[in-house]
């Protein structure tokens, strides 16, 4: 097991490059972007189509005012995935030019929206009551979408960069302002992306009859069923977590792959049972949320409670329940580092075969006993069971699937917990004998001590006595105004020698009474992938600085958002899982002038939970 664990780490490296590949990260961070789109508008949905599970249905009116929001809002994200992958890209783009010659985001926004919209969309016409109506047909604007999405992006920044890092811009003179100035700046690149997009458009329907977004889709439709077979699946979440296993953030390597079709799935299923069939489509994002990483990637959230209340070592216990309010919650980073479940052997085949069996068992559900795949999606803090019923919209196979699960999950870890329960209490039990033995050493040196004490107690007495009598003397002698020898004018300096040493000793505490007075008025701001561990950094040192009076404002975001609140800040901190990114946190930092570093495994955990700890890191890191 530990060959087979040297080895993947051995492709570490290129697993982080895979990571840090500005294409793929600008597909995550614009797809996170859009996430609150696709969460709001679940909720109308939820509104109009769970209670139909129960045989009620709204009126047409008001089931039209619902789904008007929902259309309005899920139906238009691939418009607003075009436009903020756009932006992240633009952003990973602009790393690699001048300060002073930065591509304008804003303009690459909308030239990728305007060339997403000639791809996607076909213009439609009609006339009602003798009006003449024409506009855009909205079939591939959504999910649909996505991918075309994610390809104009990656067209227009390639673009814009071509132009503005070798100054083909209309340039204009000084005294004219920057606004205006940018403007005529953007004039040749947003040009030629327009250019560019409605040419390819025209090309494209003139040979073959459709739109590019019908075609993308037609093209990756086998790919789309393959993954949602049980193999597909297997391999998918299999390897999300074995790359977490060895320390890389999987789901930064294998979601942008499959982010279209886990949002394009989610639709499809709704629509299917909309029209009343079987809703089949089985990758979807609540599902990779919820069941695949119940309690966060690995399925943690049992073995997070087995530790917590069934291990009789005292670690695995302090350990768990320590984690299980984030593991509720899904930020199970403290857990994985804090047991540790990252690289260690014991639990290598549980951590990577739970989510697969979840992911099995709910395909069985859907598949053979009938039940509807997932429809709606909620935030992916929401705690699992909570989020697999609400999902599924309340189906009653729903509240059989999640005991089953848990039922699982638990027979699947429960003889690798037993083997590192017994690991861990063999350990503890050797570290208490050797703490009897230290104590029993450290009572014979004290007891060694006592006895030399008495054998000086004499000499010590005399000593004192003769001290005395000659402080005395020197008195008398000051009193009756005759002149003292060298030994006895020395035993009139140490009451003054002790007043300036209290003095400057009290000075010298009043100064370290408060260690970390030089931290006021800084700002920290601490990043991790999807902005939830972070949080617990960013709280612990909040504590800590009101617990000392100090003013330490802290944030707490999810890396890839950072960009525009990053030049706000004193110091970012990097957790541990977005290690991977760090030369390119590093670039930004020098480039905006803001001081960053990252963290390790358990180093971040520790932190977590001391807030002392904390504060003297960021101190350090800030060279104060």
């Amino acid at each position: 097991m530990e060959k087979l664990i040297a080895f993947i780490e051995k492709g570490k490296p290129f697993f982080n490059a895979i990571a840090r590949n500005k294409y793929l990260k600008a597909i995550r961070d614009g797809f996170i972007s859009v996430m609150p789109i696709i969460i709001v508008s679940s909720i109308f949905l939820l509104v109009s189509a769970v209670p139909n599970v129960w045989g009620f249905y709204w009126p047409a009116e008001i089931n039209d005012v619902l789904m008007k929001a929902y259309n309005y809002s899920m139906g238009i994200v691939g418009i607003c995935a075009a436009a903020t992958t756009a932006k992240h890209f633009c952003d990973a783009q602009n790393r690699d030019l001048p300060k002073n010659n930065q591509i304008n985001f804003i303009s690459v926004m909308i030239a990728s929206l305007i060339g997403f919209l000639l791809l996607s969309s076909d213009a439609i016409s009609f006339t009602d009551n003798g009006v003449s109506i024409s506009g855009l047909a909205n079939g591939y604007m959504g999910s649909k979408g996505l991918l075309t999405a994610f390809i104009c992006a990656f067209a227009t920044g390639i673009i814009y960069k071509f132009f503005i890092k070798r100054n083909i811009t209309i340039k204009m003179p000084e005294q004219v302002p920057p606004n205006i100035s940018q403007t005529f700046k953007d004039i040749i690149p947003f040009g030629v992306c327009l250019l560019f997009f409605w040419g390819f458009d025209s090309a494209f329907r003139n040979l073959f009859g459709f739109c590019f977004a019908q075609g993308v889709i037609q093209v990756f439709q086998p790919l789309f069923s393959a993954a949602d077979g049980y193999l597909g699946l297997a391999i998918i979440y299999g390897a999300m977590s074995l790359f977490w296993f060895v320390g890389v953030h999987g789901p930064s390597i294998i979601e942008p792959a499959i982010s279209a079709a886990l949002i394009s799935n989610l639709e499809l299923n709704m629509a299917m049972y909309q029209a009343g069939e079987h809703a089949t489509a089985v990758l979807t994002k609540p599902l990779q949320d919820f069941v695949v990483a119940m309690g966060g990637t690995g399925a943690t959230l049992v073995i997070c409670f087995m530790f917590a209340f069934l291990a009789k070592s005292k670690e695995m216990r302090a350990v768990g329940r320590a984690s299980a309010v984030p593991v509720c919650f899904g930020v199970n980073e403290p857990f994985l580092f804090g047991a540790p479940m990252v690289l260690n052997p014991i639990f290598f085949i549980p951590f990577i075969f739970a989510p697969i069996a979840n992911i099995w068992i709910t395909k069985f559900f859907i598949d053979v006993l009938g039940m509807n795949g997932f429809m709606f999606s909620l935030p992916w803090t929401t705690p699992a069971p909570v989020g697999i019923a609400m999902g599924l919209g309340l189906q009653p196979l729903a509240f059989l699937l999640i005991p089953a699960l848990l039922i699982v999950d638990f027979l699947i870890y429960f003889p690798f917990f037993k083997v590192y329960d017994r690991e861990k209490c063999a350990e503890e039990a050797e570290a208490d004998q050797a703490e009897v033995a230290q104590r029993a050493a450290q009572k014979q040196a004290a007891m060694n001590a006592a006895f030399q004490g008495k054998a000086d107690t004499a000499s010590v007495a005399t000593g004192a006595v003769a001290q005395a009598a000659a402080s005395m003397a020197a008195e008398k002698k000051r009193a009756a105004g005759q002149p003292m020898d060298e030994e006895s004018a020395g035993n009139t300096t140490p009451a003054a020698s002790d007043n300036a040493v209290a003095s400057a000793s009290s000075s010298t505490i009043a100064a370290a009474s408060d260690p970390y007075a030089a931290l006021n008025g800084r700002r920290v701001l601490v990043l991790c992938q999807g902005g939830g561990t972070s949080g617990l950094l960013a709280n612990a040192l909040a504590k800590a600085a009101r617990e000392h009076g100090i003013d330490l404002e802290t944030a707490a975001d999810a890396y890839g958002s950072h960009l525009d609140i990053m030049p706000d800040f004193d110091l970012v901190i990097l957790a541990p899982q977005a290690a991977s990114y760090f030369d390119d946190l590093k670039a930004d930092g020098e480039r905006m002038g803001v001081a960053c570093c990252v963290t390790r495994g358990k180093q971040y955990i520790d932190l977590t939970r001391d807030g002392e700890a904390s504060l003297a890191f960021v101190a350090q890191q800030l060279g104060l």
